[in-house]
């Protein structure tokens, strides 16, 4: 997989399909590498007559890590951010959507469609606000506006200490999987299993997890850029997740003007093998409402 220098960076970044059919720019979300977006979901797009870019962004994965920025304190973060006080972070996602736009520039690629899953839905709403030019539609997946708390105990659960070794890596990652899972698409064991094996051999880096989650926090409430986005929308959100929690999908989908909702019943915050189909076709029918 190549990458691509951008926006100052060294990025990540894999293509699937005919770069002449309409570019979908998936961005992955906090702490995930771009393989999350599974080969057989970039798969399903490309069939559908997409031209596919995944990539890593900052601080996960094989681009540019920002460890010279040091470990942000979590707590004072969030106690700041609770208390209604400024947060500052090493970098922020208006950052990191000049990433994406960057790795367009880098392909030569002047419009995409904008697609983001958890913080990369977040990322994807900073596109269209910042750049709206560079954004041909927007579709969030189970993300939201603003930092929305989720259930305690699976935030509790994914932010836990390092084990230290590879396979407490494995084991966190397994359990994190079937936290986040809404439990209405069954979990192939043998196939998470070799997933997250992958995942934490291609690069494990909590670090960068934590000031991506700095940079969450610091962005506040992004309700008022998202009522300016004129590019078409689609809000896609599980109805069983317990890490952005449905209202987040919600009031992403009110903010924006015409902006479809899109619910995947008994889905967590994951898009699961089983959800994939569906998944695509929302995603299929937003470009076919652009003309491509």
């Amino acid at each position: 997989m190549p990458q691509v220098e951008a926006n100052g960076i060294s990025i990540e970044v894999e293509e699937f399909g005919d770069s002449a059919d309409p570019t979908m720019l998936l961005i992955m979300g906090l702490g995930a590498q771009m393989i999350a977006w599974s080969e057989d979901f970039c798969g399903l797009l490309a069939g559908a007559g997409h031209h596919v870019v995944r990539f890593d962004n900052r601080d996960v994965g094989l681009s540019t890590w920002f460890d010279e920025a040091g470990e942000p304190d979590m707590v004072a973060l969030f106690g700041a951010a609770m208390a209604g006080q400024p947060v500052e972070a090493p970098y922020s996602l208006s950052d990191m959507a000049d990433d994406a736009v960057g790795v367009l520039d880098a392909l030569g690629i002047d419009a995409a469609h904008i697609v983001g899953a958890s913080m990369g839905g977040m990322i994807a709403q900073r596109v269209a606000i910042n750049h709206p030019g560079r954004t041909s539609s927007l579709c969030s997946i189970m993300s939201m506006p603003r930092f929305i708390p989720g259930d305690p105990e699976v935030t509790g659960a994914l932010m836990g200490d390092d084990p230290g070794t590879r396979e407490g890596r494995i084991a966190m990652g397994i359990e994190g999987a079937h936290l986040l899972s809404g439990g209405a698409f069954p979990i192939d064991g043998a196939l998470l299993r070799e997933f997250v094996e992958v995942t934490v051999d291609r690069a494990w880096h909590p670090e960068g997890t934590a000031r991506q989650m700095a940079a969450i926090i610091a962005d506040g409430d992004r309700t008022e850029g998202l009522r300016g986005v004129a590019s078409p929308t689609v809000v896609i959100h599980g109805t069983a997740d317990r890490l952005v929690l449905p209202e987040g999908g919600e009031e992403t989908a009110a903010a924006v003007d015409g902006a479809e909702l899109v619910w995947v019943e008994g889905m967590g915050h994951e898009i699961p093998p089983g959800a994939q189909n569906q998944v695509v076709d929302a995603m299929s029918r937003l470009v076919a409402r652009t003309g491509g």
